[in-house]
């Protein structure tokens, strides 16, 4: 499941983030992928040890946590190895599949989180058996999409990309599981705003909680 995810940044923390990256140093995005990935990968990141990296990075995950829409898609047990990446003109990351594991975490849930518009080109392309989607959203605006897909980043023709990156292990693993997770809790809360507390409201809250317990890793 592909899900935009609007406004996750406060307009404060929007600002505070750019100033911050406006100054940051940032070396060769290669030393971060994967051995194949290193061939088709050609951006810039802010280092990760950098004095200010760990409050920028705990800046987007608290605003992703509490976002509705990206807790109830994703349901992250964790949210790990968050990257500050930057596109100048010419530059752009091929075809490639995330890694499996990061360290000690698993990614089940990928994320882009877009800080800018000031740039031509450098969509994110996500392949499907059925063909491409390409996305480029708005400034604060992320898109929550299956690591184990095909997905590619388009050369920037014109100004500076910048986004941040990162991944989630999720707290349930199979993500048709967490579809529908989402679709009866969806469901539930449609038919609790339209008629209140019902016993057909009930029934499906019992099943979501039931699944949940029974699915949740």
């Amino acid at each position: 499941m592909i899900v935009e995810v609007e406004n996750v940044l406060a307009s404060e923390e929007l600002e505070y983030l750019t100033s911050a990256l406006s100054k940051a140093q940032f070396v060769d995005g290669k030393i971060t992928a994967g051995w194949h990935a290193k061939q088709v990968k050609q951006n810039l990141q802010m280092q990760r040890n950098a004095p200010e990296a760990a409050d920028l990075r705990q800046v987007v995950e608290s605003a992703l946590r509490r976002h509705p829409l990206f807790s109830a898609v994703v349901r992250p047990k964790k949210i790990h190895s968050i990257l500050f990446s930057c596109y100048e003109v010419g530059m752009s990351y091929g075809s490639h599949v995330d890694n499996a594991l990061m360290g000690q975490w698993r990614s089940d849930v990928s994320f882009t989180l877009f800080l800018g518009t000031a740039y031509q080109g450098g969509e994110l392309v996500i392949e499907h058996a059925d063909g491409e989607r390409r996305y480029r959203l708005g400034v604060g605006d992320a898109i929550a999409y299956p690591s184990s897909t095909l997905h590619r980043v388009e050369p920037v023709t014109d100004g500076t990309r910048l986004v941040a990156v990162g991944w989630a292990q999720s707290l349930i693993r199979d993500p048709q599981k967490r579809e529908l997770l989402f679709d009866l809790d969806t469901a539930r809360r449609s038919l609790f705003a339209r008629e209140g507390k019902t016993v057909e409201f009930d029934l499906i809250s019992k099943s979501h909680a039931n699944l949940l317990r029974q699915w949740v890793d």
